[in-house]
């Protein structure tokens, strides 16, 4: 059913959100030992039984991971009052997530509105007390910027080309 993939891919957010923050943590912390391949294996192994759609949980930690450094100039413009290096290591995590799954993600068919919507569920369960309005603010406005003819173009232009750029994209006036 809609409502059991949606509720899978709920838990799979919160399993490749765990995954990413371990690996942010202990590779800023100089963690000689850390180790993407075992911090996969071993969130996906304990969730293998629940989560049908590994696939897509494995590609939102690697496509994270691998372009880090591009989402987070993607990011920064988007909120130039809060440098991402002070931002909650949670908060830039479901960021960096969820503007892969919105921008970046291969073949994803997921509507914008869940993507964002998703990333407010996890930092309201996750984040400090108003990291929801935080992080919905930031990829209302990424959105919005990339996509400003709405999003039936947007699926359209997703489907058919590269993801938009948006290293000059300045925060909007709320």
């Amino acid at each position: 059913t809609e409502f059991a993939m949606a509720s899978n891919r709920h838990l799979g957010r919160i399993v490749a959100l765990q995954a990413l923050y371990e690996y942010d943590f202990r590779s800023r912390c100089g963690d000689a030992h850390v180790d993407l391949e075992e911090i996969i294996s071993r969130n996906l192994g304990r969730y293998k039984e629940t989560i049908e759609d590994l696939e897509f949980v494995e590609k939102l930690i690697r496509g994270v991971v691998g372009q880090a450094e591009e989402l987070d100039k993607k990011l920064q413009p988007l909120a130039p009052e809060w440098p991402l290096d002070q931002i909650s290591r949670i908060d830039h995590a479901i960021l960096r997530l969820s503007m892969y799954e919105l921008f970046d993600m291969p073949g994803s068919k997921i509507p914008s509105k869940v993507t964002i919507n998703e990333a407010v569920e996890l930092a309201k369960s996750f984040g400090a007390e108003k990291s929801s309005k935080f992080i919905n603010g930031v990829l209302g406005s990424a959105w919005r910027q990339a996509n400003p003819e709405g999003e039936d173009s947007a699926k359209q232009q997703r489907a058919s080309s590269k993801p938009q750029d948006l290293k000059g994209a300045k925060a909007e006036e709320s």
